[in-house]
């Protein structure tokens, strides 16, 4: 290895903070470093960080094997077990130069993140082998939803203030990035520990104000609940901004959603969609949704799967429910686990139907095209697309869409 490697898994977040790590990596001279960045999400990601830890450690048996991320920060003593790790950092402690240039013997270095009370942004020039940049703007989170070990991995919830992020995006625009996804843990709550205490669609409008050569904003998971005014205005009249919201939805029950503690309802649900529908006729919804929660009854879930179609969700993620120790829900009666896998398949073929609908009613249209490797990119609205010929990537482009194949537009270049 002639540069530092980092190992991603999880969120975009994580995708922003690997992008940190590998030039504090780079500047510390550790250039036989291998850096794993954990997710603590379900108990199956930390299960593959494991996996990938020991795997790497066989096929680099020199390298410096450092891990950090939220699967650590929760819980550091399983990781400092591990005879195949070199060094430990929390999440507070990786986002920081100095850690990288530690002495060895400090092999653990984890501190309580609960007690971090601000989110320092780091200047990032590009993201390794990506059209498509990531930029903080918000960690941690304030809410205590019963099935989630994140807050005790990310800390309380802290925003960026605006000056950096319009800096960070200028120099990335400068760079030849011609996308940016606003990324957090619960980013519907930017802005309230911040002088003013501006709103996530105050930032965005400002952003997008002061940086006019960005082509394209997309804001990654947002609360139906949360969301301000003035995101609302800019759905409806700011074209940069991408016509593509992902819902943190979870279950489409009320009371699944009371006792996983959500803010947000069945019906806030509906109306969300509906509004955004209203403003911007075009628009797209992906949701996050977890399939056989504790006590989820077969109407429950059905209540769940009808949402699907009723709001026209297309980009599903969906997680069969997976029980994280010292949370509220790991302690309420459990669904039997081929029953969550039965349910989430069957939220998936409801997603894929809605696809399918989606990216067949395409066909014919012009779409402009962010090129993201050789001849594919995805849409305005988030479709993947195959092109007829290879293009340099990052470039946006306009292609006529004339076919569907595997879950892809088949689009002709312009020109």
């Amino acid at each position: 290895m002639k540069e530092p490697r980092v190992v991603t898994f999880g969120c975009r977040l994580n995708t922003y903070e690997s992008e940190v790590m590998r030039d504090h990596a780079k500047n510390a001279g550790l250039d036989d470093a291998i850096i794993i960045n954990t997710c603590a999400v379900t108990t199956e990601a930390e299960r593959q960080a494991r996996q990938s830890i020991r795997r790497l450690r066989r096929e680099n048996p020199d390298a410096k094997i450092f891990v950090t991320g939220c699967a650590v920060q929760v819980n550091p003593d399983k990781f400092a077990n591990m005879g195949e790790i070199d060094r430990i950092f929390g999440n507070d402690a990786k986002m920081k130069a100095e850690t990288f240039m530690m002495p060895e013997h400090e092999r653990v270095v984890v501190n309580d993140i609960m007690s971090v009370e601000e989110t320092a942004s780091h200047l990032v020039s590009g993201f390794e082998g990506r059209a498509r940049a990531f930029v903080q703007v918000q960690n941690g989170c304030d809410h205590r939803c019963t099935f989630c070990i994140i807050p005790y991995g990310r800390g309380n919830s802290r925003s960026v203030p605006m000056g950096e992020i319009v800096t960070q995006v200028r120099e990335l625009v400068a760079n030849g990035y011609g996308e940016v996804v606003l990324t957090g843990v619960d980013i519907t709550s930017y802005g309230h520990d911040l002088p003013g205490k501006p709103t996530l669609g105050q930032m965005s409008r400002r952003l997008l104000a002061q940086v006019p050569e960005l082509p394209r904003l997309r804001i990654s998971s947002i609360d139906p609940v949360e969301v301000d005014e003035d995101l609302f205005r800019l759905i409806e009249t700011e074209p940069r901004l991408m016509p593509h919201m992902h819902i943190s939805l979870q279950a489409g029950d009320d009371m699944v959603l009371k006792r996983m503690k959500r803010r947000h309802l069945r019906q806030d649900v509906v109306d969300f969609c509906n509004k955004v529908r209203d403003l911007r006729p075009d628009v797209t919804f992906g949701a996050d949704i977890i399939a056989g929660f504790p006590t989820e009854t077969d109407e429950m879930a059905e209540n769940t799967l009808r949402l699907v179609d009723e709001c026209g969700l297309i980009y599903l993620h969906v997680f069969p429910y997976s029980s994280r120790p010292g949370t509220p829900a790991a302690k309420m009666p459990q669904v039997p686990k081929d029953l969550r896998k039965e349910r989430a398949s069957a939220l998936r073929e409801a997603g894929e139907i809605q696809l399918n609908k989606f990216l067949q009613s395409r066909i014919g249209m012009t779409e402009n095209v962010l090129v993201e490797k050789e001849n594919t990119g995805h849409t305005e609205h988030f479709a993947p697309v195959l092109l007829d010929r290879v293009i340099e990537a990052g470039t946006i482009a306009k292609a006529k869409v004339t076919g569907l194949e595997d879950g892809k537009l088949i689009a002709e270049l312009a020109g």
